[in-house]
């Protein structure tokens, strides 16, 4: 049978799949529709370093090939998260990569090193792109210095790999990645739901209670196929791709284009059983082409020979 097994900054995978963060089940409920070492790393609902309602209802829309939502990352508190959910992900047969997220540079720092100081999470994935909130998210994700000076700070309180959620952001896509890179983040995962709009035509008003939403689903799939394959050719490090991931065509479509794994997201709301049945799938798929390892699909749509660039140490950002 073909070898599926990945390893992302030391983080050993059995195979390519994983979850978008807050797209498969929180609070220890990760068993309902399949077993949760079906995937080859989970990556929890993201986490605060302080209670948070989220945003105002209405939160989510259906729309013709995806889903509007502003959920606005609600969270428990970190006194609960520690005592409930934390035992919880650590006792799972499958790597954690936690997700987390703080409205200024000081609260990612502090959640960052509470996390890691659990020892239950193989990684951490910093939200740098969620395009719901007014404080956080894309305050550091739009802007290469502030995202260098996070990452940078990230870096100092915790030796877990780091992983830089970044946002679908043509104009600095590439800038941020690279002051990531230098700052020491360990892989990159893209991309994040685009900001978006429905407006109800008998009101004249905004369909989402936080007024700005985003886009997720397949109708951005060819949009973030590109960004991975223009950060694959930017920068050295690992790739999480997703955006619109629905099957095992869209995860070897991924791969082509530079990710390393493939996560999945808004498909889960519709059809819980789409990873589980991808990656059946693409092992069938990978036998009929008599491929013996799924990391020979990494990179494949740039030609065999394309060298990636050199791993950047050192660029000019404040700090």
């Amino acid at each position: 049978m073909p070898d599926l097994s990945i390893n992302i900054a030391g983080i050993e995978m059995k195979n390519p799949l994983t979850v978008g963060s807050g797209t498969y089940g929180h609070h220890g409920n990760f068993n309902q529709f399949f077993p949760v070492e079906t995937m080859g790393v989970l990556v929890p609902k993201t986490v605060r370093p302080i209670e948070w309602p989220g945003n105002p209802p209405r939160r989510v829309i259906e729309v013709p090939s995806g889903l509007h939502s502003s959920v606005g990352i609600p969270s428990i508190s970190w006194e609960q998260f520690e005592a409930v959910d934390a035992p919880r992900l650590r006792d799972l047969p499958v790597p954690v990569i936690q997700s987390v997220i703080g409205r200024t540079e000081v609260e990612y720092a502090e959640v960052v090193a509470r996390a890691s100081a659990l020892n239950a999470f193989q990684g951490l994935e910093l939200n740098l792109s969620c395009p719901n909130l007014k404080q956080g998210g894309l305050d550091f994700g739009y802007d290469p210095d502030a995202a260098y000076k996070l990452v940078k700070r990230a870096r100092q309180e915790t030796d877990l790999p780091l992983v830089a959620k970044l946002a679908p952001d043509y104009s600095s896509l590439v800038s941020v990645a690279q002051a990531i890179e230098a700052a020491g983040a360990d892989a990159v995962a893209l991309v994040n739901a685009p900001r978006a709009m429905c407006i109800d035509i008998e009101t004249l008003k905004p369909m989402i209670g936080n007024g700005v939403g985003a886009l997720s689903g397949p109708a951005i799939k060819p949009m973030a196929v590109y960004m991975v394959w223009t950060l694959y050719r930017s920068i050295s490090l690992p790739i999480f791709g997703m955006g619109g991931v629905a099957n095992y065509k869209d995860v070897i479509e991924f791969m082509a284009a530079g990710a390393a794994a493939v996560a999945f997201g808004t498909v889960s709301y519709v059809d819980p059983m789409a990873l589980p049945r991808a990656l059946v799938d693409l092992e069938t798929w990978l036998v009929e082409k008599g491929i013996d390892d799924v990391k020979s699909l990494i990179g494949a749509a740039h030609g065999s020979d394309f060298q990636r660039p050199a791993p950047l140490k050192e660029m000019k950002h404040a700090v």
